[in-house]
């Protein structure tokens, strides 16, 4: 325990990096409350997505590296902001037109539009809870109506009255000179339409502890600010609830960065310290625009999970998390085989390596082995020689390669080749496109088959790449066009597998068949 420990002290792996950052805090003594506390944030004005996901995912893993670093206990709260108004209504629900009515009313005072749930901020919390349950994450749940109208802000409320002008100084330096004439920290649910107001204060009492304000029809009225009458704005909200929960640690993406001076400053004059932060880079669809859930671009977590498994998107998560990725379909098949290929090396790793691999972080140090005797690409391509509409097709292919493999024994690669056959048929198929061989090229394909008709070397993938090595290097220069050639004659795309390995899976004879129908123009034809 200790040489691991000693070990994650010193780790590039940027979860340990982050995690020292959250332990430095607590050099001097442990914290008052008891536990460090990580913190996510949400919004549930539509369903979860996959910036959801990976949030929530890369904190965890930083609290699992600072639990490997500290005996200090952890806890994550993931806080839902369902006091929010609802600003427009969603075009994805049933009857759209009938929620027009409670435009600006907090999302908990909404009606579900799905009739499951007392509110539409409700079942999309619910929403939310099942989609982190489903991954496994540990975390406790925070509702902002809950918190507001139970009384767990009302002390921070209380303060942010009495400092109310600072607080107003720091939001009014971000403000254009428009908005200033108008703006408080403070919006008041109007008690008798429930509406979220957006109205400028004409007294701030912290004495009693109470805003005064103009109703919509000129009429002044005055709330206390406890209680769930008020609630902050979005951006004071962010440095308050830091405030009143004590909150060690919280990461978000690069277009909430430029606020970060400000919400430090509200938490430090709300009598907190500010917490560690981490700024992620944005997730990018197939054209570099920025992933969106209102409009909908890129890839959802439901459609990655149809192509791979969750892992897989673990894995994608936690690499270079300060550099922006593009994230679309075409991702999925090397995220998946990198994945494997580090279970597989971990096994082979010293406690320093191992705590720097990908996977130590995913699975929280109990790191399972892979079951994965066939790498995805190659899968997609024997999906894609076989024209396969099921994964018992490959099974075929599979099992005259490791005999003892069943998907009842590797459900892992049972499962990815259910995955394999769903991409190979949404992504692969629609895009073949396969051409006739040169003379050169021909020549050489004319060697290969008939090598491959006396080959007596078993299924031996680095006997088989030797030979289709050789074949290649008495004729090309350089010797990728050899196998570029390989790739799109007998495959029908740009590029592919080891094709020794591609032989041993798919078989020698069917190799030789498969040459054969290229050489006939069989392939191209088709």
């Amino acid at each position: 325990m200790s040489e691991m420990r000693d070990a994650a002290m010193t780790s590039k792996a940027w979860p340990f990096e982050e995690a020292r950052r959250v332990l430095k805090r607590y050099a001097k003594q442990p914290p008052e409350k008891g536990y460090v506390l990580f913190e996510t944030g949400y919004g549930p004005s539509g369903l979860p997505h996959i910036g959801t996901f990976g949030e929530v995912a890369r904190t965890t893993m930083i609290r699992r590296a600072f639990e490997a670093i500290s005996d200090i206990p952890t806890r994550l709260i993931c806080f839902s902001d369902d006091l929010d108004g609802m600003r427009k209504v969603p075009g994805n629900v049933p009857d759209p037109e009938k929620l027009a009515e409670h435009l600006q009313r907090p999302l908990t005072s909404v009606p579900d539009p799905f009739g499951t749930h007392d509110s539409f901020g409700d079942h999309n919390n619910a929403m939310l809870r099942r989609f982190l349950d489903t991954f496994g994450f540990e975390y406790e749940f925070y509702s902002a109506t809950e918190f507001y109208r139970t009384g767990q802000f009302d002390e921070i409320l209380l303060r942010a009255c009495e400092k109310y002008d600072e607080i107003m100084a720091v939001m009014l330096k971000s403000l254009r000179e428009e908005r200033r004439q108008t703006y408080s920290i403070f919006l008041p649910i109007h008690p008798e339409t429930g509406r979220v107001m957006y109205v400028p204060m004409k007294e701030v009492n912290a004495k009693d502890g109470t805003i005064t304000f103009e109703d919509e029809d000129g009429t002044e009225m005055t709330l206390p600010v406890t209680g769930g009458n008020v609630k902050l704005q979005w951006k004071p909200d962010f440095g308050a609830r830091w405030a009143a929960l004590g909150v060690d640690f919280e990461m978000y993406g690069k277009d909430h960065s430029t606020n970060t001076p400000i919400y430090d400053s509200i938490c430090r004059i709300l009598g907190a310290k500010a917490p560690e932060h981490f700024t992620y880079e944005l997730f990018l669809d197939e054209n570099g625009q920025k992933i969106s859930k209102s409009s909908g671009n890129g890839l959802t977590i439901d459609e990655w999970l149809t192509y791979a498994s969750t892992e897989s998107l673990s894995y994608f998560m936690y690499l270079k998390p300060k550099t922006a990725k593009r994230m679309y379909f075409d991702v999925i098949p090397k995220a998946v085989d990198e994945y494997h290929q580090q279970l597989r090396a971990y096994e082979t790793q010293d406690i320093k390596a191992q705590l720097n691999n990908p996977v130590w972080h995913i699975h929280g140090g109990d790191v399972p082995k892979s079951d994965m005797l066939v790498p995805y690409s190659m899968l997609l391509n024997l999906a894609s020689v076989s024209s396969a509409e099921d994964k018992s097709q490959l099974w075929g292919f599979i099992q005259r390669y490791a005999p003892e493999a069943t998907p009842e024994t590797n459900p892992g690669m049972d499962a990815a080749a259910g995955h394999a056959v769903r991409y190979y048929n949404d992504f692969v198929r629609p895009t073949k496109v396969f051409r006739a061989p040169s003379e050169l090229e021909r020549e050489a394909l004319v060697d290969l088959r008939d090598r491959l008709k006396v080959w007596d070397g078993g299924l031996d993938g680095e006997a088989l790449q030797s030979m289709v090595f050789a074949v290649g290097k008495e004729r090309f220069e350089p010797l990728r066009d050899w196998f570029t050639a390989l790739y799109e004659v007998l495959l029908g795309a740009s590029q592919g597998p080891r094709f020794g390995g591609f032989i041993a899976l798919y078989g020698v004879d069917e190799t030789v068949a498969l040459i054969d129908d290229a050489l006939a123009g069989k392939l191209a034809a088709a």
